[in-house]
């Protein structure tokens, strides 16, 4: 009997996690892989999906026009149902911490089917920061059965909060996807990178659309930014600006008018990755970026008041630095002029892992079928 996995995501950032243990899945002939997109993202999750060459079983498709934590919960739960019940799977993995994670893992529980969580155990015990994640997190936690910890501070939340069952430390499955997408002789896609000259000049990446940083929090960003372009002629920003109208108004009211600011659209994530990993720094309150940046040997500065990620601020790959101006520029321009404090970051060593976390991921699966099945 072949092992039935079936591996439930709807966002872009879950893709780019997911796809690599997809693939890894589909090596293997004891197992049958089958994969559900909720289509939470529409468009950016097709990006990753075709890049990677993902086979896709399920399409649930529920992305409408101002869709809310409501609506996303209620699609997914009545639309997964039949799925599941006609696939009957042995296991559901979904990954992290998003809408789709939490309502697929509920959604499996009423099924009685396993669930797995890829990157299980992130923590910032404030359950209103990042919302709604760190709570989607926290219950898809209390419904899985096997819990894929990136990290051994990430096994160490769990067992805080007596999940003691089925934990394995792994490393996080988005090193895996650099195999993939980062190529020493790249071709950026996006018009807007390849006009950019960066003969001669450091490039700073930068994100920020946290719901949380709406309104002054990315106005002081923008106008650390700023200052920063001012002061130091040889600095490009590349800032891929979220699609939601109170980020690209307050991006381009303070940075609009800068030569050396480019404000671009969403980035594919080949074109993300490749230019993550030319740059000489990068800004961002997006979880992801400061896992991967590091495995690139690039130094984070993180645009947060917290992080679930205390591992790389640990390790020295990542600085929290908050949503103050002056605090952002002066930690900005200390790496931009003391080559030992930027060192001391690109040079150390990322704390998710070598790259072959979905293999790990897999050969914990597969001892876990087998030792059900020889209880039976």
């Amino acid at each position: 009997m072949k092992l039935k996995v079936m591996s439930v995501f709807g966002t872009r950032p879950e893709a780019i996690k997911m796809c690599p243990l997809v693939k890894e899945l589909e090596k293997h002939e004891e197992i049958e892989s089958i994969v559900c997109l909720t289509g939470q993202h529409r468009e950016m999750l097709q990006q990753v999906i075709d890049i990677f060459g993902t086979k896709v079983t399920y399409n649930l498709d529920i992305m409408q026009p101002r869709q809310t934590l409501t609506t996303i919960t209620t699609s997914v739960l009545e639309k997964i149902e039949p799925i599941l019940q006609k696939e009957k799977p042995d296991v559901v993995l979904v990954h992290g911490d998003t809408s789709t994670s939490f309502v697929a893992a509920l959604a499996a529980f009423y099924q009685q089917i396993p669930v797995g969580h890829v990157e299980a155990g992130l923590r910032t015990f404030d359950k209103y920061s990042p919302f709604p994640e760190e709570m989607n997190r926290s219950l898809t936690g209390r419904i899985a059965e096997l819990h894929f910890a990136p990290t051994e501070n990430n096994r160490k939340n769990l067992l805080q909060e007596n999940i003691t069952n089925h934990i394995f430390v792994t490393g996080n499955t988005v090193i895996d996807a650099f195999q993939t997408t980062v190529k020493p002789e790249y071709q950026y896609k996006d018009e807007d990178v390849q006009k950019i000259d960066f003969t001669g000049k450091r490039c700073i990446l930068m994100t920020a659309h946290r719901r949380e940083n709406l309104g002054q929090p990315l106005e002081n960003i923008c106008k650390a930014v700023k200052r920063i372009v001012e002061e130091f002629p040889d600095i490009e920003v590349i800032y891929p600006v979220h699609m939601n109208p109170a980020v690209r108004d307050t991006a381009t009211a303070i940075l609009g008018d800068m030569d050396r600011v480019h404000l671009i659209k969403p980035l594919d994530v080949e074109d993300m990755h490749n230019l993550m990993s030319r740059s000489f720094l990068v800004m961002t309150d997006s979880g992801g970026l400061q896992e991967e940046a590091p495995s690139c040997g690039v130094p984070v500065l993180v645009l947060r008041t917290e992080t679930e990620r205390p591992e790389a601020v640990e390790a020295g790959t990542v600085k929290v630095v908050g949503v103050e101006e002056a605090v952002i520029y002066e930690n900005a321009k200390l790496l931009l002029t003391n080559q030992a404090e930027y060192d001391k970051m690109a040079k150390a060593v990322n704390p998710y892992g070598d790259g072959h976390a979905s293999e790990r991921i897999i050969k914990h699966l597969i001892e876990w079928s087998d030792s059900l099945q020889n209880k039976e």
